[in-house]
């Protein structure tokens, strides 16, 4: 039976494929069928970890805010001040006070003074 050349389209397919993981190592950059196993739980991995990084953020700004309102304040905690946000209609996502907590802890302070008074 002759030999028969086959088109260029599976070609592209497998380059493009190779392009995606070439920094993989060893056989996961090399074989094109280790390489598409790679490159679909890369892809499930990156899909699942985007949901994860928001609720590590969330947790991280909490123990933040949290570190930060204990020390001024030792009867007072992080749900209690969220409580007082809510009472007073402050709708403030968790992020900006964690900042606020970083840079200037007695802005941080003075804030949740004026919201429980």
């Amino acid at each position: 039976m002759t030999r028969v050349k086959r088109g260029y389209i599976a070609w592209r397919r497998r380059k493009k494929i190779r392009l995606f993981a070439s920094t993989f190592r060893g056989a996961h950059s090399r074989l094109t069928r280790t390489t598409t196993q790679q490159k679909m739980r890369a892809l499930v991995s990156t899909h699942r970890d985007r949901g994860r990084r928001k609720r590590d953020f969330r947790r991280l700004w909490i123990t933040r805010i949290n570190a930060v309102t204990r020390e001024n304040r030792g009867s007072h905690s992080y749900s209690r001040l969220i409580l007082d946000l809510y009472k007073r209609q402050l709708l403030l996502n968790r992020k900006i006070p964690a900042q606020i907590a970083i840079s200037n802890r007695n802005c941080l302070d003075t804030i949740s003074n004026e919201i429980i008074q």
